[in-house]
């Protein structure tokens, strides 16, 4: 098995960008990767990957995208445990609280962050970057 699915919502594009660092990261460290966006992704899919990134930008309230991200990130939570995860995202306004609150949600599913969450202020770009394509690495190792 040994793929990496990374999955996401982008409404500008930054987000988007992010997971394809990310997987870039995963591809240089030899690791087959598939881009998903979040609609197109189910909790059946989870299974076929030993690890997952989750890419989804701040919304409203600081929170996850509602419409899309949201559904299925819920669908999805049951089959974490034990899978090694990561998690990005890109903001345009507030300090990351939303970024913060998934990552304890995801913990509290059980799933392993095998990095700390990467979030951007806009479009990834210098050590932001570099950090997507850490992530993308880290999974590749887990």
């Amino acid at each position: 098995m040994n793929k990496i699915a990374i999955v996401y919502w982008s409404g500008t594009g930054n987000t988007e960008a992010m997971a394809q660092l990310a997987a870039q990261g995963a591809a240089a460290a030899g690791k087959p990767t598939d881009l998903i966006l979040a609609v197109d992704f189910t909790a059946a899919q989870a299974a076929e990957y030993e690890t997952i990134g989750f890419g989804c930008p701040s919304m409203g309230a600081e929170q996850l995208e509602e419409t899309e991200f949201q559904p299925m990130y819920d669908a999805v939570r049951p089959s974490l445990s034990g899978k090694p995860v990561v998690l990005f995202g890109s903001y345009g306004w507030g300090n990351g609280e939303w970024m913060q609150s998934w990552a304890e949600d995801c913990e509290a599913a059980g799933a392993r962050l095998v990095a700390s969450p990467v979030i951007a202020n806009g479009a990834p770009a210098g050590s932001v970057a570099e950090d997507c394509e850490a992530l993308g690495a880290a999974l590749a190792k887990a």
